[in-house]
């Protein structure tokens, strides 16, 4: 009997999925730019490859630092844990990650999923073996950078608070508003608010009556809200800005990593920058309003 062969082709290789990230750190305008040039250039890269499929294009402006806050980040990840993604291109290490612990932590669960990263601009592979020890280096320089950057920021802050020059938030900050120069300036509307309040501290009301006496006659909140907390009375009863004085670096970031604002106890030095812009309240006034909270 002749044996009949019939041959059946193997199947095509699917084509691989891959997915791109892109981040910038600030929302600037040329950052900004930077990150769309990013997105137009990877879907070309990726879509003009033969035997590639655009699985998708994870783009944000976040910090390098912190992976919590970054959305496109962890959309990604999620993704690759649902099987969506086959490989990832990035520009960089940096823009991948600025935070060593972290960086390893999603870079190896990646890894351990079978989901190749490359590094376009280090030209690292995490497919091979041999490439991942310069990637983990390569993370600490990154975050070694970071640190150094913040340092120097951290560094010329300083610097315009020893020569008395502050950048102040003047954003629902009720009484003042910007001038064109940058600087402070009374918003009489408001200050009558704010002088309203302290007169009523100054009479034997606590916050709690204030807040009840400010809605009760239909007085705003700087932001327009009817509705008053007493945190924000009990902020503007001690706030020195309103006797025209700056005391500047009362709260600090205590690492780059993490971003958290700390108090300042002492670790670092404080500056008092007395005649800074126009008072609302007199110094007498406020002063008194400070010895009856804290007695």
């Amino acid at each position: 009997m002749n044996k009949n062969i019939i041959e059946i082709p193997a199947n095509k290789k699917e084509s691989l999925r891959v997915a791109a990230y892109c981040r910038v750190s600030t929302p600037y305008e040329e950052q900004q730019s930077s990150l769309d040039a990013q997105v137009r250039y990877y879907i070309d890269f990726i879509t003009n490859h033969p035997s590639w499929t655009l699985a998708e294009i994870y783009a944000e402006q976040a910090s390098g630092t912190r992976f919590d806050n970054r959305t496109e980040f962890n959309r990604m990840m999620k993704d690759c844990r649902a099987g969506k993604i086959d490989y990832i291109i990035t520009k960089s290490v940096s823009r991948f990650g600025r935070n060593t612990l972290p960086f390893l932590q999603g870079f190896n669960e990646l890894v351990g999923m079978g989901i190749t990263i490359y590094f376009e601009m280090e030209g690292l592979d995490s497919s091979d073996w041999r490439m991942r020890k310069i990637i983990t280096a390569a993370a600490a320089v990154a975050q070694n950078e970071s640190e150094s950057r913040s340092a120097d920021i951290k560094w010329g802050i300083r610097q315009s608070f020893v020569k008395g020059n502050v950048k102040l938030n003047h954003t629902n900050f009720l009484g003042y508003t910007k001038d064109e120069d940058g600087r402070l300036v009374v918003v009489e509307e408001e200050a009558k608010i704010v002088r309203l309040i302290y007169d009523l501290y100054l009479k034997g009301n606590g916050c709690r009556k204030i807040k009840s006496y400010l809605e009760k006659n239909g007085i705003k909140t700087v932001t327009g809200k009817t509705e008053w907390s007493t945190s924000t009375i009990d902020r503007i009863l001690s706030n020195e800005k309103y006797i025209g004085t700056v005391l500047s670096q009362k709260t600090f970031v205590k690492d780059c990593l993490t971003h958290k604002q700390v108090k300042n106890n002492g670790k670092l030095p404080m500056y008092l920058i007395e005649n800074d812009h126009e008072a609302i309240i007199s110094k007498e006034v406020f002063e008194e309003v400070q010895r009856r909270k804290s007695s």
